[in-house]
Order: structure tokens, then C-alpha cells, then sequence
């Protein structure tokens, strides 16, 4: 069982959904976070003011799948998520972490089934 962690644009949420769904990945946690990387945020003006925004908008999805789905979720979001044609800086990551156990509350099922429908 693996946990898959990737950080996204927000505007690309529905598209990397579809895909996962055409795969039959259906379970995911979706939180709003800010970060930054290689893009180190941006210059905005408010009210005659420059402001540096640093920390830039990006959601962050949690899936965990068995071993047998997390190529396909993989390949699901790095084709959603890239921006069209070549893909640009800012349009996220994907961290894979291995995950020693699931336990459903409903059930009590613990390991790969809990993970499942």
C-alpha cells in the first residue's frame, strides 16, 4: 500500500479527478495549502503598495492506493496536472510514501481491503 501526496494547481483539480476516475481511483482527501518553490511567489500592488506574496495557493491531495494502482494514479496526475503543451514551473509534485496500515472505522478491516470501496 502506498500513500500518494501531490501538491497542485487549484484550477486543475477537475481535470486530475476525471483522470484518476477514468482509472478507478475514486478515494481522495483534498486540503488548500500555500507554498513555494522554484516560482518564489510574486509581486502584486494593493493600494499603492508593492507586496511580495511568497506563499502561493496550491492544493494538496492525499490518496492512498494498493500496489497495483499507483502507477496508473501517478500517470493520472502528472498528464491532469501538467498545464497544456510543455508544462510550466509551479505545476506541482507527487510524493509516494509507503503506508504500513489502513484500518476502516465502519468495519474494523484492516490492509489493503480497507482501502477499497
Amino acid at each position: 500500500m502506498k500513500m500518494i501526496v501531490a501538491i497542485i494547481r487549484p484550477e486543475r483539480l477537475e481535470e486530475v479527478q476525471a483522470a484518476l476516475n477514468e482509472r478507478d481511483v475514486y478515494l481522495m482527501t483534498v486540503t488548500e495549502v500555500r507554498g513555494c518553490g522554484r516560482q518564489r511567489g510574486y509581486t502584486e500592488v494593493y493600494r499603492g503598495a508593492e507586496i511580495q506574496i511568497k506563499l502561493l495557493p496550491k492544493l494538496k491531495l492525499e490518496i492512498a492506493v494498493t500496489d497495483a494502482f499507483v502507477e496508473a494514479t501517478i500517470e493520472a496526475i502528472v498528464h491532469a496536472a501538467r498545464t497544456p503543451e510543455t508544462g510550466q514551473v509551479g505545476d506541482g509534485k507527487i510524493f509516494v510514501l509507503s503506508l504500513e496500515d489502513c484500518v476502516r472505522i465502519r468495519t474494523g478491516e484492516k490492509g489493503a481491503i480497507a482501502i477499497g470501496p
